[in-house]
């Protein structure tokens, strides 16, 4: 199982079209976007994936109302960090800020997502990686990232663009 994971689009409409067409060309099994969604019109984008959305809100997710409404409309699955997820034998947690990880975070636990920070991390630890793509929602065209993690290996690639 490979998913996809995406975190902090803040709005950018235009590199959320163009991350779904990432995620759709990759063929991947789920995807998980680690939080700051910001708007519902966001989630309307990635309406058009070709795998399941999960997801958890950030601190940039104050409307609420009308995001809670886009997701269950779409068939999504957010909630408050932490989300945990079993997925091809593998125990998955996912935060938006990585201090959320503090007292969440065991050698149960073979992959943890966050964002929040915009910098990408890739960092295989004792029992587990962690994993942050990094900036997507950025202007400098080839500067912007999601990514790709298998389950089966652990393996994590970005896919700029």
């Amino acid at each position: 199982m490979r998913i996809g994971v995406v975190s902090d689009t803040h709005n950018n409409l235009k590199n959320c079209r163009r991350i779904v067409e990432l995620f759709n060309e990759a063929a991947v099994d789920a995807v998980v976007h680690t939080g700051d969604i910001t708007q519902a019109k966001t989630l309307e984008v990635f309406a058009d994936l070709s795998a399941p959305l999960y997801g958890v809100f950030g601190n940039n997710d104050q409307e609420r109302e009308s995001l809670e409404a886009a997701i269950e409309r779409l068939g999504f699955h957010f909630r408050d960090p932490p989300l945990e997820v079993r997925w091809a034998g593998r125990r998955i947690v996912v935060v938006h800020d990585p201090l959320e990880f503090d007292g969440v975070l065991g050698p149960d636990h073979q992959l943890a997502l966050h964002g929040h920070t915009h910098f990408t991390r890739v960092e295989q630890r004792e029992h587990h990686l962690v994993f942050n793509p990094g900036e997507c929602a950025g202007h400098m065209q080839g500067l912007n990232a999601v990514g790709v993690v298998d389950l089966g290996t652990l393996d994590a690639r970005l896919l700029r663009f």
